[in-house]
């Protein structure tokens, strides 16, 4: 039986709710394929990603926008990217500081992390201004319900209703979720992006744009 689809609530977080959220994406991406690859080990994975996606929720905080619900148990990261990257508007904020942290967060296990951000980086468009979803998060038991499609529509008022409308990237990380994306009006681009050396070629996240447009 699929999951009661029910009223969703959408909230911009702020910076208090950097911990419950980070705690919130790591458990709902702790089997992904990606995070897998990331720390193969399960105990080592659930002790190590809420501070690792911490980088991240305070990323956007800072730079972007956080979509969430009232009883935070979904997040929506979006961080804009604007051609010449000026304010800290083109990839992480500050590469020096993301860097060093990732490090002391990471320890023997960064160059892994550093490979993946390095493939990421490598298949991310450039050429046109666009706000780039980083991660999508819904807790496990709450997912089939529409929250995550309540928290993407939020963020697509904003990209419609600015006098320009904007794009929007992602990377899919799984076909259950690159479904959920062509739903909303993201279509594929050409080619998927494969994990660093060393994973089966059946594994890798699927780029996805959406044009601009004045329609939510």
């Amino acid at each position: 039986m699929s999951p009661e689809l029910c009223a969703v609530d959408v909230i911009e977080a702020e910076p208090d709710d950097a911990a419950e959220l980070s705690d919130l994406i790591a458990i709902a991406f702790h089997d992904l394929p990606a995070s897998v690859w990331l720390v193969p080990d399960a105990a080592a994975r659930e002790e190590l990603f809420p501070d690792y996606f911490r980088l991240y929720v305070d990323q956007a905080l800072a730079t972007g926008t956080v979509y969430t619900t009232p009883d935070r148990t979904a997040a929506a990261l979006w961080i804009p990217y604007r051609e010449g990257g000026q304010d800290g508007e083109d990839g992480h904020a500050d590469d020096a500081e993301y860097s060093a942290r990732l490090a002391e967060l990471t320890g023997t296990r960064v160059d892994r992390f550093r490979a993946f951000d390095a493939q990421l980086e490598r298949h991310h468009p450039s050429g046109e201004n666009h706000d780039h979803l980083a991660i999508l998060a819904v807790h496990p038991k709450l997912q089939g319900r529409g929250i995550g499609s309540a928290l993407l529509e939020a963020h697509h008022r904003v990209l419609a209703g600015t006098e320009e409308p904007v794009a929007a990237y992602l990377e899919a990380a799984s076909i259950d979720s690159r479904r959920l994306y062509a739903r909303h009006g993201y279509r594929d681009l050409p080619k998927p992006i494969p994990f660093p050396d060393g994973v089966p070629a059946t594994t890798m996240m699927y780029p996805m744009w959406r044009p601009p447009s004045n329609v939510m």
